[in-house]
């Protein structure tokens, strides 16, 4: 059975990066977290001051800029390192979670992102998850899903997460941050968050992890037999 693109889309903390590893796993596919690219280019801009307003600025850092993703044997995981650092831990903070959505409006960014997902998913077999995955970077991607989930439901996931490494999180800073992301990425001029015509729309509002995973595997089975 010949292997395929499957994009992910959607909104922050619906489940679609749980939701994309679990899918990985189960099929053998490489998982490719497009958020955390652009999370480590974030982290990268914080460390070194780089003023986001400054094309020269801008296009300076991503020259100095490696990502790759390392599988990690302990956890079965992969994580992201930037510069061969293995960031995945820095880049979860909510100081890069309130500017990740400005950095990834940066249409030098998204260009630079955009072609660093192209490359790593060049062979198939991939699940990627991100805000345009199906739109902008694979449009061709034979499976898309779009998630999305109730904000508030979206917000106590999200504080729940922030709680378990930092106890100075309050929840209405948290859901704040997230409608703003909302509506940063929603209206950014370059490659904005919507969902693709031919993308299967998911609520994981109410839904178990079982249970979302058996909707995607419901619309991924016909297609991988047209694809055998």
């Amino acid at each position: 059975m010949n292997k395929i693109v499957i994009a992910i889309d959607g909104y922050s903390a619906c489940g679609k990066s749980t939701m994309a590893r679990q899918l990985a796993k189960m099929l053998d596919y490489v998982y490719i977290d497009s958020g955390a690219m652009y999370r480590a280019i974030t982290l990268y801009f914080i460390r070194n001051n780089v003023t986001i307003s400054s094309e020269d600025d801008v296009q300076n850092a991503l020259k100095n800029i490696q990502l790759s993703f390392l599988n990690n044997p302990g956890t079965g995981q992969s994580e992201i390192y930037l510069n061969g650092e293995n960031v995945e831990t820095f880049i979860r903070n909510l100081e890069v979670a309130e500017k990740v959505s400005v950095v990834a409006a940066n249409p030098a960014v998204r260009s630079f992102a955009v072609e660093e997902q192209r490359r790593l998913g060049r062979d198939k077999g991939i699940v990627m998850d991100g805000r345009d995955i199906g739109t902008t970077v694979f449009p061709d991607a034979e499976l898309k899903i779009f998630v999305t989930a109730d904000p508030d439901v979206r917000a106590q996931r999200r504080y729940l997460e922030l709680t378990q490494s930092s106890t100075d999180i309050l929840f209405e800073d948290v859901k704040k941050n997230l409608l703003e992301r909302d509506a940063i990425d929603s209206a950014r001029a370059t490659s904005p968050l919507k969902k693709a015509e031919d993308a299967i729309e998911i609520d994981t509002t109410s839904l178990t992890r079982e249970e979302q995973l058996q909707k995607i595997m419901d619309s991924y089975r016909p297609i991988a037999e047209i694809n055998h």
